[in-house]
């Protein structure tokens, strides 16, 4: 287990000893941190795949980024494990400290093991439902559990595979999502209030240093889907299980030039007044990473995005994510060193101005 968690003194010293534009970090939690990350969603559940996925994460974090983002489901645990070699390599070759470093992992799929050679229900059954970490009616249609038993499991689980004393960012996964067609509201935020009191009970132990929730739908949809969620309400949630130092900090969400809701809706109420996600995370000095900035390779097609700063698809769409007024960070989904590479250009040049960027907003949406 590497001991440590990301500290301001160490993230601070990563932006120096990277020798790249102070504009391309972001200050928050009194953290450093790179305006890009590295996702590591997509892959066969596979050993080439694992090694692919380390060496990317190596070259990344060589690179300037200090930003890595995984998930216990994401290649049935296959990922965090491939995150954690990465990690362990790079301390022992003496390129990183682990407080340089900024993880974040998510729970609440319900995940196999790819390692472990058995079909998927037969693994649940094995090693959930008959060790009482799930009982029945816990697991929902969406193949999500959040209940606190099995978030504790999945938490002792992240760490092992990642070989790992703390995470940075544990964050509650697609819950809204997951959850919503089969619970009323009011009992999914009866829910998410023990999660909450969980993840601060984790903190207390040095498990986890911020938790948060990585979305899909509920911070950008209307306020009368079933899906929504008020960003403010939430925060509230976590202030009155935590105190004014509660460890909600952070929400993750998916945000490029097709979607554009967190940018352009202004679906969440902030006193008294309709703002957009962005806006209202600004306000509540809560962190924004994103998801799928490329939209999976489908926004690098010719002609799927506007042109702008004889910039490279892909450095386009990076760049007007970070350039983004309340975005800390896209997280790129990158394997293959040609690609980690060509993504990587975008450290070399400074995120737009907010004038600029608002001037090339204005022009995409007339």
């Amino acid at each position: 287990m590497i001991s440590g968690f990301a500290t301001s003194e160490g993230t601070n010293k990563f932006l120096k000893n990277s020798g790249i534009n102070s504009l391309n970090f972001k200050q928050i939690q009194n953290l450093a941190l790179s305006n890009v990350g590295i996702g590591t969603y997509l892959g066969e559940a596979n050993e080439s795949t694992d090694e692919l996925v380390k060496n990317a994460v190596k070259q990344s974090i060589v690179s300037g980024i200090n930003v890595i983002d995984t998930a216990i489901n994401y290649r049935a645990q296959k990922a965090e494990r491939s995150v954690g070699k990465a990690i362990s390599e790079l301390i022992n070759e003496g390129k990183i400290l682990r407080d340089q470093i900024f993880i974040s992992t998510k729970n609440g799929y319900v995940t196999n093991d790819a390692d472990v050679k058995q079909e998927f229900w037969e693994y649940i059954k094995n090693e959930y439902t008959q060790k009482g970490v799930i009982k029945e009616g816990d697991i929902t249609s969406g193949y999500h559990c959040m209940t606190t038993t099995y978030l504790n499991d999945q938490l002792e689980r992240s760490l092992k595979n990642l070989g790992l004393g703390c995470i940075d960012l544990m964050y509650l996964h697609n819950a809204v999502e997951g959850q919503i067609k089969d619970i009323s509201k009011e009992k999914f935020l009866e829910n998410l209030k023990s999660v909450f009191e969980l993840y601060e009970q984790k903190r207390t132990e040095g498990k986890i240093r911020f938790y948060g929730m990585a979305t899909w739908e509920c911070f950008r949809v209307s306020s009368d889907n079933p899906q929504y969620l008020s960003l403010q309400d939430t925060v509230e949630l976590a202030r009155k299980v935590g105190g004014e130092n509660h460890g909600f900090r952070f929400i993750q969400l998916p945000f490029n030039m097709h979607y554009d809701q967190a940018l352009l809706a202004k679906n969440q109420m902030f006193d008294g007044k309709l703002v957009s996600i962005l806006e209202a995370a600004v306000k509540l000095n809560i962190g924004v990473f994103t998801s799928v900035p490329l939209m999976q390779g489908r926004l690098l097609v010719p002609g799927a995005m506007p042109e702008f700063n004889n910039l490279k698809p892909s450095l386009r769409a990076l760049q007007f994510i970070r350039s983004s007024p309340g975005v800390l960070a896209p997280l790129v989904g990158q394997k293959s060193s040609e690609h980690v590479s060509e993504n990587m250009e975008i450290m070399k040049i400074p995120p737009m101005l907010e004038d600029e960027f608002l001037v090339l907003v204005k022009k995409l949406t007339l």
